[in-house]
């Protein structure tokens, strides 16, 4: 795969890379004046581009005209909070397997409890894992991590005409794939997804009672960072986007 780097508000012409950016350009990928490179904007756009100088502290790139990237859908992960730093492989993981935004949600069953503090440090760094991970398989759009929020703060947030798929161990109809498969095409979709304790019945018929779907996503117990990863794969599977 061709080197990539993202840089926010890209467009065609010259540009000019300091700072941080800078310093992976020119330090850790030691590119030169002559070298190409892919730059890609972050939301869904990315650029031919070659290095045209490089200076003491600054770097200036020539971009070639636009392409456009776009995911077929907004896909929303709604995840109860882990225990240790399984969101971070969510958020990684994740963004390989196609998501748009991860909601990390304070649940009933959550052990996690982060403050508001703690909250807005940990969005940054899991904001940096989504970027790299965005970078590293290819993607010109980088997913939005959302601060943590309390269930009904984080269904108020999705978008209108968002299908919202419930995954519920005492589900036994319609699985996750028959659910994905009845969605309009391009359709907004979230997943909700249960901490280690799983989802609390008061948390299941809000979020029914919000317009949601309780699915099965089969007869094994997956743990809560698997049964995330296993959903998103099988919407993008069902998208056309894997397999």
């Amino acid at each position: 795969m061709s080197v990539r780097l993202l840089l926010p508000g890209a467009r065609a012409g010259q540009a000019t890379i300091e700072g941080d950016r800078f310093h992976y350009l020119a330090r850790v990928l030691r590119l030169g004046a002559g070298d190409a490179l892919r730059v890609f904007d972050g939301e869904g756009r990315e650029f031919p581009a070659r290095v045209e100088r490089v200076d003491e502290g600054a770097a200036v790139l020539s971009l070639g005209p636009a392409e456009l990237s776009a995911p077929p859908r907004a896909l929303w992960l709604l995840q109860g909070l882990p225990k240790a730093d399984k969101f971070e492989w969510v958020v990684q993981k994740g963004t390989e397997l196609g998501a748009t935004d991860f909601l990390p949600a304070a649940l009933e069953r959550c052990v996690v409890k982060l403050d508001e503090d703690r909250g807005g440090k940990k969005v940054q760094r899991w904001q940096a894992i989504a970027e790299e991970a965005a970078r590293q398989c290819g993607r010109a759009d980088v997913p939005r991590v959302h601060a943590p929020a309390r269930l009904p703060a984080a269904l108020a947030s999705l978008p209108t005409h968002c299908a919202l798929l419930v995954l519920d161990e005492q589900a036994r109809a319609p699985s996750l794939s028959e659910a994905v498969r009845a969605l309009e095409p391009g359709q907004p979709v979230a997943l909700l997804v249960g901490p280690e304790g799983g989802l609390a019945r008061a948390e299941v018929e809000a979020a029914l009672a919000r317009g949601g779907v309780a699915v099965t996503a089969g007869r094994r117990v997956l743990r809560t960072e698997t049964a995330a990863l296993v959903a998103l794969a099988a919407v993008q599977l069902l998208d056309g986007q894997l397999g």
